[in-house]
């Protein structure tokens, strides 16, 4: 009789909290991992989350669910950082860098002790800061160290300009890069609606808005948009978490798409010795490349000062 292989792709994540669970219920109805393990210092809110989501199997695609302890990494395809202090209100995510560089410490050893060829997705923040964090203390190849990145930040900006523009999302190309954060920085530069620029689309539209304030309103929605809902309820955790199982998509499919994700830079745009957020090819191997972009002057600029604001911090970091 013939054997056939079965294919396993096991998902850790760890950190219980409400981004941890979001990711676990969103990978879960997606269908994209076998094995879905959840590991969290409070073992009874990581308990009570296992259950619940395993109460609703029978509605989706066959996966185990499961309570784990970091010998659980092993074997792990992809394992998710979401463990940390979460933003207050009024607290910037630069706020959050110490407390959280201090347990990221403790998770990432007791992670590299078990499991070394897995794809480590942080999602915490100061998510730059901690992804850099992250390879330093694991020693591992630049490529298996991924930051979620602006990916969410490209992502409200696509829609923004989607809703302004009445144009599918899907058809719209834009990006926000450097730091997931008050620094970041839109490329309006290369902002391209179907196969146009967005200025020559603009030409074309029949909207008679004013361009310099209508792309000031839709940057301060973007850069703004967690401070915003924080103030409301007090996290974020829908819209990330999709944003995280899309990275997991890439990269367990072996895709090869260009995603906004954090990672280690290396004379990219002259910065090196940081983890931002740039166009990168995502597969099976985590990084594959990062694509040039070609950049206005002021546009250069604003993402180099973003990598400096995050060298700054990294240099007061005991790593």
């Amino acid at each position: 009789m013939k054997t056939v292989d079965v294919i396993t792709n096991k998902i850790v994540i760890v950190g219980a909290g409400q981004v941890g669970a979001t990711t676990a219920f969103a990978l879960m109805i997606s269908g994209r991992a076998s094995e879905i393990v959840l590991i969290d210092l409070n073992r009874a809110k990581a308990e009570g989350e296992v259950m619940d989501l395993n109460h609703g199997i029978a509605f989706t695609k066959p996966v185990s669910i499961k309570l784990g302890d970091y010998d659980d990494c092993k074997n792990a395809d992809v394992i998710i950082l979401a463990a940390g202090a979460n933003q207050k209100p009024g607290e910037t995510r630069i706020d959050l860098v110490h407390k959280n560089t201090a347990i990221f410490k403790d998770i990432v050893s007791k992670i590299i002790a078990v499991e070394r060829n897995a794809i480590l997705l942080v999602v915490t923040n100061p998510v730059d800061i901690l992804t850099y964090v992250t390879l330093k203390v694991s020693k591992l190849s630049p490529c298996q160290v991924i930051g979620s990145g602006t990916v969410l930040d490209t992502a409200r900006f696509r829609s923004l300009l989607s809703q302004h523009c009445q144009v599918d999302p899907r058809n719209i190309h834009a990006y926000i890069l450097g730091e997931h954060g008050d620094t970041e920085v839109p490329i309006w530069s290369r902002v391209m609606i179907g196969a146009n620029f967005l200025d020559d689309f603009c030409v074309q539209c029949k909207k008679e808005c004013d361009r310099v304030k209508t792309k000031e309103h839709i940057f301060y929605k973007v850069k703004n948009a967690a401070y915003e809902i924080i103030e409301r309820k007090g996290a974020t955790y829908y819209a990330v978490a999709l944003g995280v199982v899309r990275i997991v998509e890439a990269i367990l499919r072996n895709e090869s798409s260009i995603l906004t994700v954090s990672s280690y830079l290396d004379n990219y745009c002259g910065l090196k010795d940081v983890c931002l957020s740039v166009p990168t090819i995502i597969g099976s191997e985590g990084v594959l490349a990062q694509v040039p972009v070609p950049m206005t002057e002021e546009e250069k600029q604003a993402f180099i000062d973003s990598g400096n604001a995050m060298k700054k911090i990294i240099e007061q970091l005991k790593l």
